[in-house]
Order: C-alpha cells, then sequence, then structure tokens
C-alpha cells in the first residue's frame, strides 16, 4: 500500500471539522457564565453537561465538529432551563453594566429633588405666609368695625378706656404684622409686587427714613386722641391691606401653577426613579438584571400621568390623597392609573342589555 493511500485512509478516519457560525463562540462563553455561577451558588449540573462545555472551550481554536457544537448548545439549554430566570444576560449585565445604570438613576434623583424640595419649601413657606396674613386681615377688619362704633366719628379728644386703647394698639401691631409679612411673602413672588409710595420712606438719612415709617406704623406717645389715632391707622391699613392682597394674589397664581402643572410631572418622574430604583436593587440582588429601553418609555408614561393626573378627580377621591402623593404612585405604579382609565372607558362603553320581549 502506497503512502498515499495511507493518508487518504487517516483522513476520511479523521473527524469532521465544521465551519461553524461565529456566535457559537458567544453560546460557548455564555454556557461557561452559566457553569461558573452554578457552581458559585451551589446548583448541581450533569457531568454530561459540564463536559460537553468544558470540552467544547478546549477544542474551539482547533475547529470545532459537528457533535461538539450540537453538545455545546444542549448544555447551554440544560443550564438555562436549570437557573431561569436567571440568565447569561443578565449574569454579563450584573458583572459590567451595573454602574453606568446605578449613575443614571442616581442623577435622575438628583436632579429632580433639587427642583423638588426648594419648591415644596416655597410652596408651604409662601402658604403659611398668606394664611397669616389673611388671617391678620380678618383680625384688622374686625378691629376697624369695632373701634369705628365704639370710638365714633372724630374729632373726639378723651384718652378712652384702656380696652379701647389695648385694642387700638392690637390693629396697629396686626397692620405692621401684615407688612411685615407681605414684604416677607414680596421676595419669593415671581413677578414682584410694587410697594405702594405712600408706604416708602422718603429719600434721606436712614435715621430720618427710619422715623418716617415709626410714625406710620406706630401710635403717638401719650395716646391723646383715640378717633385721631384709628383714623391713621385705617389710612395706613388701606394701603398695607390693598398691597398685601395684591401678593397673595399673584401667590396663588405662580404658585398654584406650578403646584398644579409642574410638580405633579415631577413627582410622578421621581416616582418612577424610586421604583426603577427599588427593581434594580432586587434584580442586581437575584442576578436578574437586564438593562431594558423600556425604561424609557416608562418616564414618558409617568410624565403624562403626572400631567392630566389633575383632570381624573374621581382618582383622587378614589385614592383619598393629595394630588402630588398621586402623581408620585402614577410614577411609581403606572399600571394602577391604567386600571383606572380601562376602568373609566369599560363605564363608558358598557351597554345595557335590552329589556326583555314579554311572551305573548
Amino acid at each position: 500500500m502506497t503512502n498515499a493511500a495511507i493518508i487518504d485512509t487517516d483522513a476520511d478516519q479523521a473527524p469532521h471539522k465544521a465551519h461553524l457560525p461565529g456566535y457559537f463562540l458567544e453560546a460557548l462563553e455564555d454556557a461557561e457564565r452559566l457553569l461558573k455561577y452554578a457552581a458559585e451558588t451551589g446548583v448541581d449540573v450533569l457531568p454530561e453537561t459540564r463536559s460537553a462545555i468544558l470540552r467544547a472551550r478546549v477544542t474551539h481554536s482547533s475547529g470545532w465538529t459537528e457533535e461538539i457544537a450540537a453538545d455545546l448548545l444542549l448544555a447551554l439549554t440544560t443550564l438555562a432551563s436549570r437557573l431561569k430566570p436567571v440568565t447569561a444576560s443578565s449574569l454579563e449585565a450584573c458583572h459590567s453594566k451595573t454602574h453606568p445604570t446605578m449613575r443614571t438613576y442616581l442623577v435622575w434623583a438628583f436632579i429632580l429633588s433639587a427642583i423638588i424640595i426648594p419648591a415644596s419649601i416655597l410652596m408651604f413657606v409662601t402658604a403659611s405666609i398668606s394664611d397669616a396674613i389673611r388671617n391678620d386681615i380678618t383680625t384688622a377688619n374686625a378691629l376697624t368695625v369695632k373701634l369705628t362704633s365704639e370710638l365714633g366719628p372724630p374729632p373726639q379728644s378723651d384718652v378712652g378706656t384702656s380696652t379701647e386703647i389695648a385694642e387700638l394698639q392690637e390693629y396697629a401691631a396686626t397692620v405692621r404684622s401684615i407688612y411685615a409679612r407681605a414684604r416677607r411673602l414680596n421676595r419669593i413672588v415671581f413677578p414682584h409686587v410694587a410697594v405702594p409710595p405712600s408706604l416708602l420712606a422718603p429719600p434721606g438719612t436712614d435715621a430720618q427714613r427710619a422715623d418716617y415709617l415709626k410714625k406710620k406704623f406706630e401710635l403717638s406717645i401719650p395716646i391723646t386722641d383715640l378717633a385721631g389715632e384709628r383714623d391713621h391707622v385705617a389710612v395706613t391699613y388701606q394701603d398695607v391691606r390693598f398691597f398685601a392682597q395684591n401678593i397673595m394674589s399673584d401667590t396663588s397664581t405662580f404658585y398654584g401653577a406650578l403646584n398644579s402643572c409642574i410638580l405633579p410631572i415631577l413627582y410622578a418622574l421621581l416616582g418612577t426613579c424610586a421604583y426603577l430604583l427599588r427593581t434594580y436593587e432586587d434584580q442586581v440582588g437575584n442576578r436578574t438584571f437586564i438593562p431594558s429601553s423600556a425604561n424609557s418609555a416608562r418616564f414618558v408614561i409617568a410624565a403624562i400621568g403626572g400631567t392630566v393626573i389633575g383632570l381624573f378627580g374621581g382618582f383622587t377621591t378614589q385614592a383619598n390623597a393629595s394630588p402630588l402623593a398621586l402623581a408620585f404612585l402614577v410614577g411609581y405604579a403606572v399600571e394602577v392609573f391604567f386600571s383606572f382609565l380601562e376602568s373609566l372607558i369599560k363605564s363608558f362603553t358598557r351597554t345595557t342589555s335590552p329589556p326583555a320581549t314579554p311572551n305573548p
């Protein structure tokens, strides 16, 4: 037998090297990743499954046979079924993609918090000051009527009773309180309300300006004309009340729009961040985390829900919570809002059955 014949015979007996696609190398890496996870968590793996993966790794550089490739895919299928819901993709994502995802969620959370917290503080402060001004105006109005009936029209030069003097002092103190709170509120209202010229001190030294404001807002010492002092305070009060009511009107407009249109969207987005962070924590702990583009869609859905949440009074009544809390809830669990919308649609589309025809 010639040497050529011997070579041909050896070639026929050699295993057939298959030209397999490149994704078989990815399948090998996925199988190794799952095999490593099974070893770390103490999951039993069949010996033939483990041997198929190891044999594929040893022979991949010299070329795989169809038998080795088939055994590898079978081993990968077996491992994927046994380790479900953990997958090779989730293991890879937990190893290399958690930090960028966490950074993105934290950036969103910090940006939203940086807007929501100051806005919420401003709303709380303005609401408190406005309520205090409103109460002071009510008190001052009552004192105006009471002092007018008690002291009568000027001139009246008697000193008056101690009760009347105390009421007049309370009247002046209330006017000063309204003015001080109105000036404080005016600093955080946009645009600012112009102070009436009658309440501003004319140009001069600091001492002159202070003396003017003292005469404008303080009672004379000693009090010799109660009716005259009452009228002096009443004139000042009219200017102060006009100034304060203009500020409260602008405050209710500006912060009402912020509370009804802007903050619900931001709270809904913050709710989405809370949901994604909670889901991220669970998935990373269970090794099932896989980045998904659906998260971006969830932000859009939350923004839409936060925009229209105020239009559905029924949803607000059912949840028995404030609109901002509901906006956060919509962002955290958009399914709740969708369930409400679907039930609302069904209530519109529900048809009543026709009345039964009586038997003759």
